[in-house]
């Protein structure tokens, strides 16, 4: 569990390399049948920073955990990534498309720790 937490710390340094903002820490370790143990939800203003993000996380991890991600989805229109670490699910948005699907509240029963944005 420690290595998992470690890994969520990792993506977040990530999202913040590149200025990604509204960073949320779903944990959903303690509900039966969750899909992973911890989802991150964050967004970009762009397109652009959308990938940016999603670069700098798979860069950030892979330099310092020396993981990779299982899969990476949507980057193809940059309005929603998805990137599956197994225990992870990092899900970047722009922000309307973000509100939309409102990931943060699918799961009541888990914990929410909200990140807040650097300067």
């Amino acid at each position: 569990m420690e290595q998992t937490k470690l890994l969520v710390q990792a993506i977040t340094k990530g999202i913040q390399e590149k200025k990604g903002s509204n960073i949320v820490i779903a944990d959903l370790s303690n509900i039966e049948g969750a899909i992973c143990r911890y989802f991150v939800i964050c967004q970009g203003s762009s397109p652009a920073q959308v990938e940016a993000i999603t670069d700098s996380v798979t860069d950030y991890v892979r330099i310092n955990k020396g993981e990779k991600p299982v899969k990476v989805a949507g980057l193809g229109n940059a309005q929603w990534v998805a990137m599956d670490y197994s225990d992870v699910l990092v899900h970047i948005f722009l922000p309307d498309v973000r509100e939309y699907y409102d990931l943060e509240h699918l799961w009541e029963d888990a914990a929410i720790t909200h990140i807040a944005d650097l300067d």
